[in-house]
């Protein structure tokens, strides 16, 4: 049995149509990231955070967005069983989940979610966040913000991911940049332990790629269902 830990960030969920952060005419293009992605940003107006963020839930839950062939591919290798796997997602869209996956650590959080300042609470949340919406577990009000790490705040699930990334057999980076840490840094963290191999699948070479055993580049809804059948069929 094969120990796999897989590595997703926004390059397999464009081709669902959302957008990425960071081409060049991603979401930071066309808004600051320090307005709406960090915790001081969201003290100086979190009505514009909270605008921002309502946007992103509301396109998510779009009919149109649906997961892809990547994503199916990879529910279909953890439903085949024969090997552990663990995806680690950068995304914040809940893609993974409706294609099947299960065993799943959102280091950057869920949109789907709320966190309450005030009470600690994280919960479910479909609707738009105001800046008065009440919180349901402590009825407080202006404490409700997205459950998405912002630049400055610690990725969550860290200690499981380095202990899953220590025992890896296989490690796979699917549509990552290669240049957000600490995701980017989790190839030479397996590398150092000198037992897993390591591939890179991404629509083009990453600024982290030449750290990969193997390499290929493509669009997420071709080469990861290619390379999840050929890993199905090693004996």
């Amino acid at each position: 049995m094969k120990r796999i830990v897989i590595l997703t960030g926004a390059g397999i969920s464009k081709e669902s149509g959302l957008d990425t952060f960071r081409d060049k005419d991603g979401i930071w293009s066309k808004v600051r990231l320090e307005d709406v992605a960090t915790p001081e940003g969201f003290e100086a107006d979190p009505k514009r955070v909270q605008a921002f963020y309502n946007a992103r839930r509301r396109q998510l839950q779009d009919p149109s967005i649906r997961p892809n062939s990547a994503h199916e591919a990879l529910a279909h290798l953890e439903r085949q069983g024969g090997h552990e796997v663990l995806i680690v997602t950068q995304n914040i869209d809940d893609l993974h989940e409706r294609a099947g996956s299960r065993n799943l650590i959102h280091m950057h959080g869920e949109m789907l979610k709320a966190r309450c300042l005030m009470c600690g609470s994280v919960l479910a949340w479909a609707e738009d966040i105001e800046v008065h919406t009440p919180c349901p577990a402590c009825a407080r009000e202006g404490g409700l913000r997205p459950h998405v790490v912002w630049f400055g705040e610690m990725p969550l699930g860290m200690d499981r991911i380095y202990a899953e990334l220590s025992r890896a057999d296989l490690f796979l980076s699917i549509g990552t940049s290669g240049n957000v840490y600490p995701a980017a840094g989790f190839v030479a963290h397996v590398r150092g332990f000198g037992r897993a191999h390591t591939v890179e699948l991404n629509l083009e070479p990453s600024e982290g790629a030449s750290h990969f055993a193997e390499r290929i580049h493509g669009p997420a809804s071709r080469i990861v269902p290619d390379f999840i059948a050929r890993l199905l069929s090693e004996p």
